[in-house]
Protein backbone atom coordinates (compact mmCIF):
# COMPACT_ATOMS: atom_id res chain seq x y z
CA UNK A 1 0.00 0.00 0.00
CA UNK A 2 1.24 3.44 -1.15
CA UNK A 3 1.75 5.90 1.58
CA UNK A 4 -1.27 8.11 0.51
CA UNK A 5 -3.14 5.42 0.31
CA UNK A 6 -2.11 4.59 3.93
CA UNK A 7 -2.55 8.09 4.89
CA UNK A 8 -6.21 8.24 3.48
CA UNK A 9 -7.37 4.81 5.32
CA UNK A 10 -5.63 5.73 8.62
CA UNK A 11 -7.04 9.70 8.28
CA UNK A 12 -10.81 8.90 7.24
CA UNK A 13 -12.32 7.74 10.27
CA UNK A 14 -11.78 11.62 11.55
CA UNK A 15 -14.34 12.71 9.15
CA UNK A 16 -17.15 11.66 11.82
CA UNK A 17 -15.37 14.27 13.86
CA UNK A 18 -14.57 17.08 11.57
CA UNK A 19 -17.76 17.55 9.98
CA UNK A 20 -19.88 18.13 12.65
CA UNK A 21 -17.36 19.76 14.58
CA UNK A 22 -17.05 22.28 11.68
CA UNK A 23 -20.49 22.23 11.07
CA UNK A 24 -21.65 22.94 14.70
CA UNK A 25 -18.74 25.86 14.68
CA UNK A 26 -20.52 26.93 11.94
CA UNK A 27 -23.69 26.96 13.41
CA UNK A 28 -22.64 28.81 16.16
CA UNK A 29 -20.87 31.71 15.08
CA UNK A 30 -23.69 33.71 16.39
CA UNK A 31 -25.44 32.05 18.93
CA UNK A 32 -28.16 33.76 20.93
CA UNK A 33 -26.72 32.38 24.36
CA UNK A 34 -23.79 30.06 25.19
CA UNK A 35 -26.89 27.23 25.88
CA UNK A 36 -28.22 27.75 22.92
CA UNK A 37 -24.62 27.12 21.15
CA UNK A 38 -23.68 24.36 23.79
CA UNK A 39 -26.91 22.74 22.37
CA UNK A 40 -26.03 23.12 18.65
CA UNK A 41 -22.75 21.37 19.46
CA UNK A 42 -24.33 18.86 21.40
CA UNK A 43 -26.65 17.92 18.81
CA UNK A 44 -23.82 18.28 15.75
CA UNK A 45 -21.71 15.97 17.78
CA UNK A 46 -24.68 13.56 18.83
CA UNK A 47 -26.02 13.24 15.47
CA UNK A 48 -22.80 13.37 13.44
CA UNK A 49 -19.79 11.60 15.33
CA UNK A 50 -21.64 9.31 17.31
CA UNK A 51 -25.22 8.53 15.20
CA UNK A 52 -23.64 8.56 11.41
CA UNK A 53 -19.93 7.64 12.48
CA UNK A 54 -21.45 4.70 13.96
CA UNK A 55 -23.86 4.17 11.49
CA UNK A 56 -21.13 3.74 8.92
CA UNK A 57 -19.11 1.38 10.61
CA UNK A 58 -22.44 -0.91 10.45
CA UNK A 59 -22.89 -0.50 6.66
CA UNK A 60 -19.32 -0.80 5.83
CA UNK A 61 -18.90 -3.98 8.26
CA UNK A 62 -22.10 -5.71 6.97
CA UNK A 63 -21.49 -4.71 3.37
CA UNK A 64 -17.75 -5.26 2.90
CA UNK A 65 -16.57 -7.40 5.26
CA UNK A 66 -13.45 -8.61 3.47
CA UNK A 67 -12.34 -4.79 2.77
CA UNK A 68 -12.91 -4.16 6.56
CA UNK A 69 -10.88 -6.90 8.03
CA UNK A 70 -8.04 -6.36 5.65
CA UNK A 71 -8.29 -2.19 6.56
CA UNK A 72 -8.26 -3.42 10.10
CA UNK A 73 -4.99 -6.28 9.42
CA UNK A 74 -7.52 -9.31 10.53
CA UNK A 75 -8.74 -12.39 9.06
CA UNK A 76 -12.24 -12.54 8.41
CA UNK A 77 -14.63 -13.88 10.98
CA UNK A 78 -17.91 -14.12 12.25
CA UNK A 79 -17.55 -11.62 15.35
CA UNK A 80 -17.46 -8.52 12.42
CA UNK A 81 -21.28 -9.16 12.80
CA UNK A 82 -21.31 -8.80 16.10
CA UNK A 83 -19.43 -5.28 15.64
CA UNK A 84 -21.58 -4.37 13.23
CA UNK A 85 -24.83 -4.25 15.53
CA UNK A 86 -22.78 -2.91 18.86
CA UNK A 87 -22.13 -0.27 16.39
CA UNK A 88 -26.03 0.16 15.74
CA UNK A 89 -26.68 0.10 19.09
CA UNK A 90 -24.38 3.51 19.34
CA UNK A 91 -25.91 4.71 16.35
CA UNK A 92 -29.13 4.54 17.76
CA UNK A 93 -27.85 5.97 21.28
CA UNK A 94 -26.04 8.56 19.19
CA UNK A 95 -29.36 9.81 17.40
CA UNK A 96 -31.39 9.64 20.43
CA UNK A 97 -28.95 12.00 22.18
CA UNK A 98 -30.38 14.48 19.75
CA UNK A 99 -32.94 15.13 21.58
CA UNK A 100 -31.84 13.53 25.23
CA UNK A 101 -31.78 15.40 28.52
CA UNK A 102 -28.11 16.44 29.78
CA UNK A 103 -28.05 13.04 31.98
CA UNK A 104 -29.03 10.74 29.48
CA UNK A 105 -26.30 11.90 27.21
CA UNK A 106 -23.96 11.52 29.75
CA UNK A 107 -25.36 7.92 30.36
CA UNK A 108 -25.05 7.70 26.34
CA UNK A 109 -21.66 8.81 26.34
CA UNK A 110 -20.10 6.38 29.12
CA UNK A 111 -22.27 3.76 27.41
CA UNK A 112 -20.87 4.33 24.21
CA UNK A 113 -17.10 4.92 25.99
CA UNK A 114 -17.38 1.42 27.25
CA UNK A 115 -17.48 -0.05 23.98
CA UNK A 116 -14.83 2.17 22.22
CA UNK A 117 -12.68 2.66 24.98
CA UNK A 118 -12.18 -0.71 25.27
CA UNK A 119 -12.32 -0.64 21.30
CA UNK A 120 -9.25 1.74 21.52
CA UNK A 121 -7.51 -0.50 24.26
CA UNK A 122 -7.74 -3.43 21.73
CA UNK A 123 -6.21 -1.25 18.87
CA UNK A 124 -3.37 0.04 21.08
CA UNK A 125 -2.50 -3.72 22.02
CA UNK A 126 -2.80 -4.69 18.38
CA UNK A 127 -0.18 -1.89 17.52
CA UNK A 128 2.42 -2.27 20.44
CA UNK A 129 2.12 -6.17 21.36
CA UNK A 130 1.42 -7.82 17.55
CA UNK A 131 3.18 -4.87 15.06
CA UNK A 132 -0.56 -4.39 13.57
CA UNK A 133 -0.06 -1.12 12.26
CA UNK A 134 -3.20 -1.13 9.56
CA UNK A 135 -4.48 1.88 8.85
CA UNK A 136 -8.06 0.74 10.40
CA UNK A 137 -6.08 -0.16 13.44
CA UNK A 138 -4.15 2.91 14.29
CA UNK A 139 -4.65 6.33 13.47
CA UNK A 140 -8.03 8.08 12.98
CA UNK A 141 -9.90 4.78 14.30
CA UNK A 142 -8.14 5.26 17.63
CA UNK A 143 -8.56 8.95 17.87
CA UNK A 144 -12.34 8.50 17.21
CA UNK A 145 -13.07 5.76 19.98
CA UNK A 146 -11.55 8.04 22.41
CA UNK A 147 -12.73 11.61 21.20
CA UNK A 148 -16.89 10.69 20.28
CA UNK A 149 -18.00 9.59 23.78
CA UNK A 150 -15.38 11.68 25.78
CA UNK A 151 -16.60 14.72 24.20
CA UNK A 152 -20.29 14.08 24.56
CA UNK A 153 -19.92 13.47 27.93
CA UNK A 154 -17.98 16.57 28.60
CA UNK A 155 -20.23 18.73 26.23
CA UNK A 156 -23.76 17.18 28.41
CA UNK A 157 -21.76 17.49 32.43
CA UNK A 158 -21.04 21.43 30.65
CA UNK A 159 -24.76 21.20 29.61
CA UNK A 160 -26.00 20.45 33.08
CA UNK A 161 -23.67 23.02 34.88
CA UNK A 162 -25.03 25.67 32.54
CA UNK A 163 -28.70 24.56 33.28
CA UNK A 164 -27.40 25.07 36.94
CA UNK A 165 -26.36 28.27 37.02
CA UNK A 166 -29.34 30.77 37.25
CA UNK A 167 -30.02 32.77 34.38
CA UNK A 168 -30.18 36.87 34.63
CA UNK A 169 -34.05 38.07 34.25
CA UNK A 170 -35.05 40.04 31.26
CA UNK A 171 -36.86 42.91 31.26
Amino acid sequence: MDTFSFLARSAFPLVWIVVPAIGAYLRTRRSPSPRHALETWQRWWAIGAFGFGSLWMTVAFLTVPDEMAAVIGFERTPFMTEIAFANLALAVMGFRAASASARERITIGLGGGMFLWGAAIGHFHQWFANGNHAPGNTGGVIVNDILIPAVMIVLAMRSRRLAATPQPATA
